[in-house]
């Protein structure tokens, strides 16, 4: 990617686990030229997942504004700046604390593509993409991976560009006329 990227006002990339779509989705967001924002919904249960969530703020490095939130993104996507570009990572960890929460998934997901839409600034959202395995042997498992594909189909829908990522190498599936594929 070479020089300032124009994204639309909401992208979503999206892989398996391990695919590279969070880093595609910094690629992005840095190529913007913007003020970098970056909002996290992961939640450290664990030593291993605290160190999973050190690694990731080590590697984007200190030109990023990190911002917890793992349920209420539309506050914190209300208070950015419209020179700003932000990163949502991810949509797959804010959707397992809105299911564990017992929260109304549906009007959650619809509030936070809302609230994307509504940001002032370019918001670039990652999720998985978890429908292409095995159908899980348990209710709850199910329960998510449907859930998680309807919320992929509704962002990829309110997105100008949706990029899916498998083995690091990025697919465009929706961009905007005249974006830029060198991705």
């Amino acid at each position: 990617m070479t020089g300032s990227l124009n994204l639309p006002k909401l992208s979503l990339v999206l892989g398996g686990a391990r695919s590279g779509k969070s880093a595609l989705a910094e690629r992005l967001v840095t190529g913007s030229g913007r003020a970098r924002h970056y909002i996290a919904t992961a939640e450290a249960w664990d030593d291993e997942m605290r160190a999973r969530i050190a690694d990731h703020h080590r590697q984007r490095g200190p030109d990023w504004v990190t911002h917890e939130a793992p349920r209420d993104v539309g506050a914190v996507l209300a208070q950015v700046p419209a020179d700003a570009v932000v990163l949502l990572d991810c949509a797959t960890l804010w959707l397992t604390n809105v299911l564990l929460a017992e929260g109304d998934i549906p009007a959650e997901s619809a509030a936070l593509i809302a609230a994307c839409l509504a940001c002032p600034a370019p918001v670039v959202v990652v999720s998985n993409e978890v429908g292409w395995g095995i159908v899980p042997e348990n209710k709850l498992a199910r329960a998510f991976r449907d859930h998680q594909g309807r919320l992929n189909q509704q962002i990829a829908r309110a997105s100008g560009l949706v990029v899916g990522v498998m083995a690091g190498l990025p697919m465009v599936l929706k961009a905007p006329p005249g974006f830029h594929h060198d991705l």
